[in-house]
């Protein structure tokens, strides 16, 4: 049997040795550096495709922008898709780096961006991309990218009196949740990613799983589909079946596709097999 820790670097070095792909066109929703959407159009040259929007990893930690998922972005377009690559604001900088303040996350800017991104969408894409067909919006993130998308299709529901909420649930055909922090409680009991879910909501964190844990936003009513490596020790599998637990217990089924020999950077590596399975997922949401 290999070594889980060996194996998980080799999995994240072949995940990032790939180029990163310039975007064919980007767009700001917001005044600051990190409020820009990148926007790749399908390779195929069809005139109409689906929107794919990505929200990328990285533990909500600044060291991790979305550069790392462009080459994601471009297989999902080389299958005929339209991808929008969506930057957000993160935490400072690690300690060792020179940073000072929370490492994971801001609070509230991570999600005030997040979901002015989505907002914004719409409107940057009919000027950006126009063959990107809005009415056919799938989300998709790895990792704490996951727990954005899932939040994300779940603003409808967040408690009254959220500065996030929306009236109506978000047009989208669908959410593909890979590897995500979709419940924050076990994921604080593993302490994910040196516990990043507590760096991310701040000493506040118990009252502010109301507003962001997806695993307490439930049901979305929003067709939700997670795929997972079964050697993720990233974040483990069992975080995303608890997920997926509270949501059947809410009344709502969540497909979960765990992927055997795989860990957690296969999901976003056009190199490995596990992609491959990501892509077919959102395509029959998206299509």
């Amino acid at each position: 049997m290999p070594d889980p820790v060996a194996r998980d670097t080799a999995e994240m070095e072949s995940a990032f040795s790939h180029p990163a792909v310039a975007p064919d066109a980007s767009r700001a929703y917001g005044d600051h550096p990190d409020q820009v959407v990148d926007f790749y159009a399908p390779r195929d040259g069809r005139e109409s495709a689906p929107l794919v929007v990505v929200l990328h990893g990285g533990a909500w930690r600044a060291p991790y922008d979305r550069r790392h998922v462009t080459p994601f972005a471009d297989f999902l377009a080389r299958r005929g898709l339209a991808v929008a690559n969506v930057e957000y604001r993160r935490g400072r900088a690690l300690p060792q780096q020179g940073g000072a303040g929370p490492v994971a996350g801001r609070w509230p800017e991570t999600f005030d961006d997040v979901a002015a991104a989505l907002d914004a969408l719409p409107a940057l894409a009919a000027e950006a991309l126009p063959r990107a067909d809005v009415r056919r919006t799938v989300l998709t993130g790895h990792s704490a990218g996951g727990q954005l998308a899932l939040w994300a299709a779940a603003r409808h529901v967040l408690p009254p009196g959220s500065p996030w909420r929306l009236s109506s649930p978000p047009p989208l055909r669908g959410v593909v949740a890979l590897a995500p922090i979709a419940d924050f409680a076990r994921a604080a009991e593993l302490a994910v990613c040196g516990g990043a879910v507590h760096q991310l909501l701040g000493e506040d964190f118990k009252e502010r799983y109301a507003h962001t844990d997806p695993a307490a936003l439930l049901p979305t009513g929003i067709a939700t589909a997670v795929v997972q490596g079964r050697e993720d020790i990233v974040v483990p599998h069992t975080v995303a079946e608890s997920f997926v637990a509270a949501a059947a217990r809410a009344g709502e089924t969540v497909g979960l596709t765990l992927l055997e020999d795989a860990g957690h950077f296969p999901l976003i590596d056009p190199a490995a097999d596990a992609c491959a399975v990501v892509a077919e997922e959102i395509a029959q949401l998206a299509w």
